[in-house]
């Protein structure tokens, strides 16, 4: 018999924190690194920045990738699949997409614009930058590993409206082509099956051989409003999603959603 496997499983619930504990460390090291940017000297200021930034990503990126592959590697043993498999931490991102997201955070700088706003957005982008490296990391071993079948999206109760979407979606995620391509400009990114924007806190959860998985009653009331409001309205889908969610759900949208 099929063992149940849900979006607010256990498993989603600790890689959720143990990811969000790095990142609060990595916010409070990315605090100490503000002072190398001189707003009187950006040109010469904003490099080393860079530099110091990238060694960040390099070091923080690393240890979301070990966390995602350990709890992988947990949860295939807790489906009671025997065959062995060891998940590979994902690459580092390489440095023109590290350059490239932090130069358009402080982009403003040159034209006079708050410091205090365009570390807000470096922040945002770097946790980006460390948090894909470990859903990358699980996204491979769902590609890579026979005994994996699929695998679906945890979206936090307080997300915006794109991740309920996505994680409304459940466990069909393996492929491009199950997973679609319909992020608007705000969610591109790398071409990756699903799209995470700044800020997202959004995990993956792995389903292998022998386990149904089934939507959380928060995920299952996500679809029934898209279904309900949103679905057959090519190219308003997600603007109807978002004002059903607004007007229906209990848990209520980011301020910027």
């Amino acid at each position: 018999m099929a063992t149940r496997i849900s979006d607010d499983s256990g498993a989603a619930a600790r890689d959720r924190r143990a990811q969000a504990a790095l990142i609060a460390l990595l916010l409070r090291d990315m605090r100490t690194l503000r002072r190398l940017i001189a707003p009187v000297r950006l040109r010469e200021t904003v490099p080393d920045w860079i530099a110091a930034v990238r060694s960040l990503v390099d070091q923080y990126g690393a240890a979301s990738s070990s966390l995602a592959a350990a709890a992988y590697e947990e949860q295939r043993e807790a489906a009671g699949i025997r065959s062995r498999y060891s998940a590979e931490p994902a690459a580092a991102p390489p440095d023109e997409q590290v350059e490239a997201s932090l130069r358009w955070a402080v982009a403003d700088l040159w034209d006079g614009g708050d410091l205090k706003a365009a570390q807000s957005k470096a922040d945002g982008a770097v946790q980006k930058l460390v948090l894909d490296q470990g859903r990358e990391t699980l996204r491979q071993a769902v590609r890579q590993d026979r005994d994996a079948v699929a695998y679906a999206r945890a979206a936090a109760l307080g997300a915006c409206s794109f991740c309920k979407l996505m994680a409304s979606r459940g466990a069909v995620y393996k492929t491009a082509g199950t997973a679609g391509r319909e992020a608007d400009e705000r969610f591109s990114g790398d071409a990756s099956v699903v799209k995470f924007h700044d800020n997202c806190h959004c995990t993956i959860i792995p389903v292998f051989r022998g386990q149904r998985f089934e939507l959380s009653e928060h995920a299952a009331g996500w679809d029934r409003l898209y279904r309900e409001y949103a679905q057959g309205h090519p190219g308003e889908q997600l603007r109807l999603f978002r004002r059903a969610l607004a007007e229906h759900d209990r848990h209520p949208l980011p301020a910027a959603h």
